[in-house]
């Protein structure tokens, strides 16, 4: 009957590591996943302000294109001193 408890004890402290080892590497990766998250969070902010930059370019490119369409023609060889 000892020899059946202490193997039992024995079993106990060895799955009692195991946890504690496991209970280790669970809250390493929680942390790893909230540092994800975080980058993911601030690399998302980076990608909403270089859209909205893109927006804003592409609209100021439209319209120095319509300002182009009604300037007149210059003529290349008014342009050239004589």
């Amino acid at each position: 009957m000892t020899k059946e408890i202490d193997g039992l004890k024995t079993r106990i402290c060895c799955l009692l590591r195991q946890l504690e080892t496991k209970d280790g590497a669970v809250g390493r990766l929680e942390m790893l996943l909230r540092e994800r998250c975080r980058r993911i969070d601030t690399l998302t902010g980076q990608v909403d302000q270089l859209r909205a930059a893109n927006r804003r370019l592409d609209q100021e490119a439209e319209r120095l294109l319509e300002m182009l369409r009604f300037t007149p023609p210059v003529d290349v060889e008014m342009r050239v001193p004589k």
